[in-house]
């Protein structure tokens, strides 16, 4: 198992961290500075494509909350697209490296620090979008963390809302191993991010960096049956999830996953 980064705080059996708040010391600042070269921003803009801009506007999107904002990406592109967004993140590296990033590009960011679990202390307004991508949802280790987060999600929202959160493919690496195909994420040269230990649990990722800099993340391995039947729980009614940004898919081909959650109530027509 490769050392972790000093930086970092695991103690001495790293893959029986598995708590909700970790996320705090797993993001120290070297970590985040060195994030936008996993990302590679131009690479990420090209893989991505127009996906969330079409998805938001085929909507009538016009006011974003980006609750997992990270250093920006999804942020500066709607922003520059004139989506009006307000950002979020629970890192304070994170949002000063977000702000930083949109300054550098000419635009000026709307941040804000918040714990998804209790979002509505803090934010006080309502949007017709939540956004919450780059696998940030599965930092929630508890299902009573995760339910907590889906009802915040979804009391932020007006009535048509949407909620759109991404994740990683774990039901394929748990059930067929790790084979990432695509890189449709994390496109940076020369950057790994890869599993080092996997259970149902714990997905303990390692990023490895050209200057041979070592980081990890622990996250929850979240299936996509079990999301979707939580949002179901939480009250979103219709959600449509697309792999690799595709709608038809086989179930272990895609490497993440994106969900779009709908919020309006529609009433079902009773049976015959």
């Amino acid at each position: 198992m490769t050392t972790a980064n000093p930086e970092q705080s695991f103690g001495t059996n790293p893959t029986q961290v598995r708590e909700s708040d970790h996320y705090q010391e797993e993001y120290v600042k070297s970590f985040v500075e060195k994030w936008d070269e996993l990302i590679d921003w131009e690479q990420r803009w090209k893989s991505e494509g127009e996906f969330f801009i079409e998805l938001l506007r085929s909507r009538g999107i016009k006011r974003v909350l980006d609750v997992a904002c990270g250093t920006g990406f999804h942020s500066v592109r709607l922003l520059s697209a004139g989506f009006d967004v307000t950002s979020a993140d629970g890192s304070p590296e994170m949002l000063a490296k977000a702000f930083k990033n949109a300054r550098n590009r000419g635009l000026i960011l709307r941040t804000v620090q918040a714990d998804w679990r209790w979002l509505n202390r803090t934010i006080h307004e309502q949007f017709d979008a939540v956004i919450c991508l780059g696998n940030s949802f599965t930092h929630l280790f508890a299902e009573h963390d995760r339910r907590k987060a889906l009802a915040e999600f979804y009391a932020t929202l007006n009535h048509d809302g949407i909620l759109i959160l991404d994740q990683r493919n774990y039901d394929s690496i748990l059930d067929q191993g790790f084979s990432s195909k695509h890189k449709y994420y994390y496109c940076g040269k020369n950057v790994s991010a890869e599993p080092e230990y996997m259970d149902d649990g714990l997905a303990r990722f390692r990023y490895t960096f050209p200057d041979n800099s070592t980081y990890h993340l622990n996250m929850f391995p979240l299936r996509r049956k079990y999301t979707r039947r939580l949002m179901h729980e939480v009250g979103f009614q219709h959600i449509e999830t697309y792999g690799d940004f595709k709608g038809t898919f086989d179930a272990h081909e895609p490497d993440f996953l994106v969900h779009v959650a709908e919020k309006e109530y529609q009433e079902e027509d009773e049976e015959d």
